[in-house]
């Protein structure tokens, strides 16, 4: 308890140095919560985006049909399958995946037509919440359809508009037919944006497609790890294709792994500062009191003593900066987490294919209060030991000689 007195009243007598280094260990602190907020919100975001609207955690497919889509390739049998993976603790959804050409007045464009269970999709994909104009899919309304943003801004379709389909049907036939725009996407991704979303029925009736599936959409349990349940989805699904989300977009998983690590590495940085001021405070202290530590020694006051004496320096004005910090960062994380950082300015939003929110909101986890302060601590607690070591092994001799 002496000692932390003594630490303390130390720290106060050098009252500029002191407000100097706890403002540097202050700042760098409230710039790393902030920071790490930010960061997590744009992977977090990111993920979702891919996850809850594109692609899901995984998907089951039939052999061969990732390479060479075909509207003949199907999944047999997938009721069963579904049935076994939602024992299992998964959320299943099929869809069946085709091809043609959309017209509407003089325009027309090539599209991927997407038919979909609207009840079970729902359970897997928030897709349906990001309809900009009109309505989602009405399993009732079987000529009503969805289509993407650059589709509708291609074709100048909006709700309410009339859209004919083109393409060939299973039975070798010419499928045709009128659907009505029944609502326009947000922009989610290129392979969205540019898709036609209909009903399974009306999809099976315009492409003469009784049964089979072309794709299982899966999501996980939110517990479980990715790869765990990946390889549960192998053992049930098995002569099927299984891929995760990050199989099926390894840039976007290369992107997200580094950014967290390039986190670490920004961490560092800003903490080498801190680390250099807080080396060259302490030593300044320690060199401007030899003859104190001196004495101190000469009286019977162990290294041990001398260290900890330095070590407790350096963590009280640790200490002060950590509670300053988070409360300072407190304000800042409430603005961002609730308002984010609107960078549709800076123009597309949009990487590798998948859109993203240009309002960057941050996010408040363990991990954005305590990587920032632990990182502090343990940076701090290196750049006071040399300093520490270097009072300790004075002799007492030596050191009341000085000058």
């Amino acid at each position: 308890m002496r000692l932390l007195v003594m630490a303390w009243r130390n720290l106060w007598r050098y009252r500029r140095r002191t407000v100097v280094t706890v403002a540097a260990m202050t700042l760098a602190l409230l710039v790393m919560v902030l920071y790490t907020s930010l960061v997590e919100g744009y992977l977090r975001g990111l993920e979702r985006s891919i996850v809850d609207v594109e692609l899901g955690d995984a998907q089951v497919t039939a052999p061969g049909y990732r390479d060479n889509p075909s509207l003949y390739v199907t999944i047999a049998d997938p009721e069963r399958l579904m049935a076994r993976l939602g024992e299992a603790g998964f959320r299943v959804s099929a869809r069946l995946l085709g091809g043609g050409l959309a017209a509407a007045g003089e325009a027309s464009a090539g599209v991927e037509i997407d038919g979909l269970d609207v009840r079970d999709n729902e359970r897997v994909s928030a897709i349906y919440q990001y309809v900009a104009r009109g309505a989602w899919l009405d399993p009732a309304d079987a000529s009503g359809v969805v289509v993407g943003e650059s589709l509708a801004h291609t074709l100048g379709v909006g709700p309410g508009d009339e859209l004919i389909l083109l393409s060939q049907a299973a039975d070798g036939s010419i499928a045709n037919d009128l659907y009505t725009v029944r609502g326009v996407l947000k922009s989610v991704g290129d392979q969205t944006d540019g898709a036609v979303f209909m009903t399974a029925a009306a999809f099976r009736a315009f492409f003469v497609l009784p049964d089979g599936v072309h794709e299982l959409i899966v999501r996980k349990p939110a517990e479980e790890d990715l790869a765990a349940s990946v390889a549960r989805i192998r053992a049930i699904a098995t002569g099927l294709d299984v891929e995760s989300w990050r199989d099926l977009m390894p840039l976007l998983a290369s992107l997200l792994d580094s950014t967290r690590a390039l986190m670490q590495v920004v961490f560092l940085v800003i903490y080498l500062v801190v680390v250099i001021l807080l080396v060259n405070a302490t030593l300044m202290a320690v060199f401007e009191r030899i003859r104190e530590l001196g004495v101190l020694k000469a009286i019977g006051v162990g290294p041990g003593m001398i260290m900890g004496l330095i070590l407790l320096e350096g963590g009280l004005q640790a200490a002060i900066a950590v509670v300053v910090g988070l409360v300072l960062s407190v304000p800042g994380l409430i603005y961002l987490t609730r308002h984010g950082l609107d960078l549709s300015g800076l123009g597309g939003t949009s990487f590798a294919g998948i859109a993203f929110d240009p309002v960057w909101h941050g996010v408040v986890t363990p991990m954005t209060i305590v990587a920032p302060v632990v990182t502090l601590l343990f940076m701090v607690g290196i750049s006071v030991l040399y300093p520490a070591l270097k009072a300790a092994r004075l002799k007492p001799v030596e050191a009341m000689r000085h000058q």
